[in-house]
């Protein structure tokens, strides 16, 4: 069947949603015996649709996400001490509104990263930004910054962004000028945005592991306070991996 005339201006109009809607519409014989309101109707809400998807679809490679992951891929079965209710609260966007903070812990190849990047793909589909961040590699790149003059704006940048991913945090203690890099992110970022953090080491050790006493409180004040926690447990889920024949839809940290 020839495509409608309509549909190469609605095109051209930029109405891409609309013209694959009448094109469907030209194809079912039923979408006939509807009226005249009801077909338009659809056509809007299959261009809302659409214009929706591209808009999501920007946010997340905007977000630049180490893993392409989705809430409903999350393993929720493996004894790894998720609790499933807490990442059905956390797939609503209350805790952005709030901005409020996610810490996930746990040893490697628990699913750390996976879920963090679920949430923030999550919260992209919801309508914010996000971006993820390996946390050693942002602080050298700030560093470096400074000497450049690009530092303002990566702040800004990083201010403005509504759900941050801070990854692999405590893998390295960070020098002076990193310790101080980073509390001024997460100073600015307070009760602005939310931000998500995944590290091997608990909590109860990050504030050694700053190497300054006087930063590693200011700094923990902020990542701390009112922050959902996951604290993951239990065997690799890489090595549960090799042992089956099938592999699970999770990637992992």
């Amino acid at each position: 069947m020839l495509p409608h005339p309509i549909t190469h201006q609605l095109r051209e109009l930029k109405l891409d949603g609309m013209a694959q809607a009448v094109q469907e519409q030209q194809e079912q014989p039923q979408a006939r015996e509807l009226s005249f309101e009801e077909r338009q109707t659809l056509l809007v809400d299959r261009e809302l649709a659409h214009r929706d998807g591209r808009t999501t679809q920007r946010r997340l490679l905007a977000a630049r996400l180490k893993v392409q992951a989705a809430l409903e891929d999350v393993d929720t079965k493996h004894p790894r001490g998720l609790d499933s209710k807490l990442l059905r609260t956390l797939g609503e966007d209350l805790w952005i509104r709030e901005k409020r903070g996610v810490i996930i812990t746990g040893p490697t190849g628990v699913g750390k990263t996976f879920i963090g990047c679920a949430l923030a793909h999550q919260a992209c589909r919801k309508g914010y930004s996000a971006q993820y961040a390996q946390t050693g590699r942002l602080l050298q790149e700030l560093i470096l910054a400074k000497g450049d003059g690009r530092y303002l704006k990566l702040l800004a940048q990083l201010v403005k962004v509504q759900v941050l991913i801070l990854d692999d945090w405590g893998l390295d203690t960070p020098s002076a000028d990193g310790r101080r890099i980073l509390l001024e992110i997460l100073d600015d970022r307070y009760e602005r945005g939310s931000t998500i953090i995944t590290s091997q080491f608990p909590t109860t050790v990050w504030h050694e592991n700053l190497g300054d006493p006087t930063l590693a409180d200011a700094i923990l004040d902020r990542v701390l306070h009112h922050a959902y926690r996951i604290e993951l447990k239990g065997e690799s889920l890489r090595r549960k991996d090799r042992k089956v024949t099938a592999v699970k839809p999770e990637v992992l940290d």
